[in-house]
């Protein structure tokens, strides 16, 4: 498994939101497609604002903390007919268990209780070169070293 973090979300060039997560290096990126509500979730876990209401994912982490059931990590497990998997792996005093996923419900409950993310091997089958992709597309990637005024955007 590669630990990764969530670097940004953007627009692809037709407008469909892409979650990019990169590994701790920022050497891979993998580009997962969600949904503009996934997306929405996503960044405002990202920007630290605070919803006047819980959102789905603060819910699952209160339901858990009411459980005493801690979640350990997510990973992405798979990608199947261009949809990918995730994994969520939960830890209570009697028992683990691992609850199938959408990445972007487990990467938005991962930024809500802080837990690793992680892809597995034969996801990292389909990530691309950071720095390929700078060189082959002319782009740049913000300096995650650098506090970016306006926190995490649709490109």
């Amino acid at each position: 498994m590669i630990p990764v973090k969530v670097k940004e979300v953007v627009l692809d060039p037709v407008q469909n939101p892409l979650l990019l997560l990169v590994d701790l290096e920022e050497s891979i990126v993998l580009p997962i497609g969600i949904g503009f509500w996934e997306a929405q979730a996503i960044m405002i876990k990202l920007q630290g604002h605070i919803p006047p209401r819980p959102m789905t994912h603060d819910l699952f982490k209160s339901l858990c903390n009411h459980l005493n059931v801690t979640v350990e990590k997510v990973v992405v497990t798979d990608l199947r007919e261009s949809t990918f998997f995730a994994e969520i792996y939960l830890k209570s005093s009697q028992q683990e268990m691992v609850i199938d996923a959408r990445p972007s419900d487990a990467v938005a409950l991962a930024l809500t209780v802080g837990c690793p993310i992680f892809i597995s091997g034969k996801v990292a089958a389909y990530t691309f070169s950071v720095k390929d992709l700078i060189e082959e597309k002319g782009l740049e990637m913000p300096d995650s070293s650098e506090p970016d005024e306006g926190g995490p955007h649709l490109h």
